[in-house]
C-alpha cells in the first residue's frame, strides 16, 4: 500500500465472513418437518383441532424456511463479481427477513382463527390430536437437536430464522398436548383456541427480535456490540493520528463487520507504518476485519467537512445536486472523490 492512494485496506482474509455455517443439520431438519408436516395436516383434518391445523402451518412454513436458509447459504458462497463487490452475502439476511416476516404473519392468523372459535368452539377429537401432537413434538424436538448441535443459530441469523420456526412449531405441539389433555379431562374445548393464541403469542415475541435484527442489518446500523465512539477512541490514540471522522460502522452479513473512515494523520506520518496499526486495533478490539481507511491532513477550523462527509451538519455534503444516476446508462459502479 502506498501513501498516494486515497483509500487503503487491509489483508483479503477480510472478505470472508466468520463462522460459515454447515448446512448439513439444515438438510436433516428439512426431511423430518417435511415427513411430519404430512402427518399433521392428516392429523389436524381427521380430528378438527386448530392447534394441529395451526402446527402444521406454521411446520409448512417451516419446510419453505429450511430450504430458503439452505438456498441463501448457496447463494452467499457464490463469489463477488464487480458489480456485486460483496458477492451475494445479503442473501443470508434477505432470507432471515423473509422468515422472520412469515412467523409475525403466521401468529396474526392464529390469533384470527383463535378469536373466531372463542364464541363457539367446535368439538375436537381429543384422543387422535394427542397422538398427532406427540408426534410432530418428537419431529419438532429431532429437528431443533440436530440444528443446536450444528451451532449456526448462535451467530448466523439466517441459521437463527430456520431454527425459530422449528421452535415455534415445538411449542405449538407442545399446546396442542396441553389442549388435548385438558379436553380430554375435561370437556373443555376452549382450550384449543386459548393454547393455540398462546402459542402464535410466543411465535410473535421470538420472531419480532429477528425481525428488527435483520432490519437493521439492511439498514446498515451499527452493530449492537460495537460501541462506535469506542472505535473512534481506539483510532485516535494510535501514534500520529489526530483525529477521525465519517465513521462507519456496518454488518455485511453475519460475522462480517465492515468499516470506513477518515483519518487524521501528522503532516509527515508515514501512512504505511500506521495503516498496520489501525487495523490491527480494528481486528483485535472489535472484530473489524474488513476496514477502508482515508489518510487525510489533519483539518483546520474554516473547512472541517471537506469533500465528501456524512458527518456534515447539513447531511449533503455528499449529495451532488440535479446529478441522477444514468438508469440507461452502463451498470458499472460510480464512485466518489475526494
Amino acid at each position: 500500500m502506498t501513501t498516494g492512494q486515497p483509500h487503503d485496506h487491509e489483508a483479503p482474509r477480510s472478505d470472508q465472513p466468520s463462522g460459515r455455517v454447515n448446512r448439513r443439520p439444515l438438510v436433516i431438519a428439512l426431511v423430518i418437518t417435511a415427513t411430519f408436516l404430512v402427518v399433521e395436516v392428516i392429523g389436524g383434518l381427521i380430528t378438527n383441532s386448530l392447534a394441529l391445523l395451526a402446527d402444521a402451518g406454521h411446520m409448512l412454513t417451516d419446510v419453505a424456511a429450511l430450504a430458503l436458509a439452505l438456498f441463501a447459504i448457496w447463494l452467499a458462497n457464490r463469489p463477488a463479481t464487480p458489480v456485486r463487490s460483496f458477492g451475494f452475502y445479503r442473501a443470508e439476511i434477505l432470507a432471515a427477513l423473509v422468515n422472520a416476516a412469515t412467523l409475525v404473519a403466521v401468529s396474526i392468523y392464529i390469533f384470527w382463527e383463535a378469536f373466531q372459535r372463542l364464541g363457539a368452539p367446535p368439538e375436537v377429537e381429543s384422543g387422535p390430536m394427542l397422538a398427532v401432537a406427540v408426534a410432530g413434538l418428537a419431529a419438532n424436538a429431532a429437528s431443533a437437536w440436530v440444528l443446536m448441535r450444528g451451532g449456526g443459530h448462535q451467530h448466523n441469523l439466517n441459521t437463527r430464522g430456520a431454527f425459530l420456526h422449528v421452535i415455534g412449531d415445538m411449542l405449538g405441539s407442545a399446546g396442542a398436548i396441553a389442549a388435548a389433555l385438558v379436553m380430554l379431562g375435561t370437556g373443555w374445548y376452549l382450550a384449543d383456541p386459548i393454547l393455540s393464541a398462546g402459542i402464535g403469542g410466543l411465535i410473535l415475541f421470538s420472531s419480532w427480535r429477528l425481525l428488527k435484527e435483520a432490519v437493521d442489518v439492511l439498514l446498515e446500523s451499527t452493530p449492537k456490540h460495537i460501541d462506535p465512539d469506542a472505535v473512534r477512541a481506539a483510532l485516535a490514540a494510535t501514534p500520529g493520528v489526530r483525529g477521525v471522522h465519517d465513521l462507519h460502522i456496518w454488518t455485511v452479513t453475519s460475522g462480517l463487520v465492515a468499516m470506513s473512515g477518515h483519518v487524521e494523520v501528522d503532516p509527515g506520518q508515514d501512512w504505511g507504518t500506521t495503516l498496520p496499526r489501525l487495523t490491527a486495533a480494528l481486528r483485535d478490539q472489535f472484530g473489524i476485519a474488513h476496514a477502508t481507511l482515508q489518510p487525510e491532513a489533519p483539518h483546520n477550523g474554516s473547512n472541517p467537512f471537506r469533500g465528501c462527509s456524512l458527518d456534515a451538519p447539513d447531511d449533503c455534503a455528499c449529495q451532488v445536486p440535479g446529478r441522477l444516476p444514468d438508469l440507461a446508462g452502463a451498470s458499472g459502479h460510480h464512485g466518489h472523490s475526494h
